[in-house]
């Protein structure tokens, strides 16, 4: 079960409904740096400072040390510009203040996900990702692109990646959509009715 922190939830496997609220959260931000971004045509020096600073967030020491609450703002950030070095214009680390401001740094990863996001969809193209229990054949990851094209009407950049813990089926993510056809997740369904 998933342990919320003020507005983030904490887990390794983050459960569906968590998925969609730090969507939730971080798609203004994902917004307005993509419309920063198209005015100034910067695509690229966006999506690389948007990279850096997701890997770095997910980092697990970075992590814990976001969260804590003993580590002071400023810390905080000198700590996130100095990792950085010289990888982060002016806007981006203006982004960082904002979101260190409202206690909000720890939705990087996902504003990240979300520009890019919006980025392919610009440009005709929509990212899906598919979480299998177990390795999906070429022919499987076909049927979930084909069904998935037809519900949102556009071409589709499909990944995928294994998470074991679901147990079996899958979970499938195109933006704020979430459908979780896991075996885990029916099962917390199932959980959720007899409590």
């Amino acid at each position: 079960m998933p342990t919320r922190i003020g507005t983030y939830w904490i887990n390794s496997r983050p459960d569906c409904k968590a998925m969609q609220e730090t969507a939730t959260l971080a798609r203004p931000y994902a917004q307005a740096v993509f419309e920063r971004a198209r005015e100034s045509g910067q695509w690229d020096e966006w999506s690389g400072a948007l990279v850096f600073l997701r890997l770095l967030m997910q980092d697990p020491m970075m992590h814990k040390i976001a969260l804590d609450p003993r580590i002071e703002i400023s810390m905080l950030e000198r700590l996130i510009f100095d990792l950085a070095g010289d990888r982060l214009t002016l806007e981006v680390r203006n982004l960082i203040r904002v979101l260190l401001d409202s206690e909000r740094v720890q939705l990087l990863p996902e504003i990240a996900r979300l520009f890019e996001e919006l980025r392919a969809e610009a440009q005709g193209s929509v990212d899906v990702e598919v979480i299998s229990a177990f390795h999906l054949s070429a022919e499987q990851e076909q049927v979930i692109a084909a069904a998935m094209k037809r519900r949102v009407g556009k071409d589709l950049k499909v990944t995928t990646r294994i998470d074991r813990g679901l147990i079996g089926g899958a979970i499938v993510r195109v933006g704020d959509l979430v459908i979780d056809a896991s075996l885990r997740g029916r099962l917390q369904q199932l959980s959720t009715r007899f409590n």
